[in-house]
């Protein structure tokens, strides 16, 4: 694992309104896909080449999260979604950049600008690039799933040597009755467990926070307990939700 940055930055928090947080940041050349998941247990996420987690000295609220996939079972209401969008098509394949994504990328941040308040980032193809086709090793893929030859939705995962980390995922608005979003993640669950690995890493769960809040309903599923260094071990408890 080649380190050629790191840093840590004090600034407003992206998740709870009026807190402030602190982000330790490593950018990592040519990372390989066991020391990826060695961040990724410990509660580090990825994009590009670089990986971050907070490391706030005053708040707990960001909570890393893994779906036990081995035991997960799908829901009634989980399997209509699944069935409503198995007509769909899907490519895997390592990260690409065209005009297709960035038009679709747009569309879905400036849907979420307006029904949820999300900062309109303009679209800039260096910065695309640079979260999610950089850095992506021999692990980082994108599903792309279309509706005949349209692409709708860009699913962006690294396949890991225990499981899937889920990085991000957009898709077109227009198909908002869908779940897109949900379905997505659904595809994930079913992935891995055909894969025959044992989890799917959903990033940092934030109660307070919409946006993330949701990852709480995916049952079983496990909690990092603290911020383990490299050389410690990674203990994930049980989650039980607040509510």
């Amino acid at each position: 694992m080649n380190i050629i940055k790191e840093c840590a930055l004090h600034e407003p928090c992206a998740y709870i309104d009026g807190n402030s947080q602190s982000i330790h940041y490593k950018i990592i050349h040519e990372c390989s896909t066991s020391d990826c998941e060695a961040l990724i247990l410990r509660g580090w996420r990825r994009f590009g080449s670089m990986y971050f987690r907070p490391i706030c000295s005053e708040c707990k609220a960001c909570e890393s999260l893994k779906i036990d996939a081995r035991h997960y079972s799908f829901s009634k209401s989980e399997r209509r979604v699944l069935r409503k969008n198995s007509h769909l098509t899907t490519i895997v394949r390592h990260p690409t950049l065209t005009r297709e994504h960035l038009n679709l990328f747009d569309r879905y941040h400036t849907y979420k600008h307006h029904t949820r308040a999300w900062d309109a980032p303009k679209v800039d193809p260096k910065n695309y690039y640079a979260s999610f086709v950089q850095g992506h090793g021999d692990f980082g893929y994108e599903i792309l799933y279309f509706e005949g030859e349209k692409l709708i939705a860009v699913d962006l995962i690294d396949i890991l040597n225990e499981g899937i980390s889920a990085l991000y995922c957009y898709y077109d608005p227009d198909y908002y009755t869908n779940s897109l979003g949900r379905y997505t993640l659904l595809e994930q669950i079913a992935l891995t467990q055909r894969l025959g690995l044992k989890w799917v890493y959903l990033g940092y769960y934030v109660e307070q926070c919409q946006s993330l809040a949701y990852k709480g309903s995916y049952t079983p599923s496990l909690c990092l307990n603290g911020r383990p260094e490299e050389n410690e071990q990674a203990l994930w408890d049980n989650f039980i939700p607040l509510r």
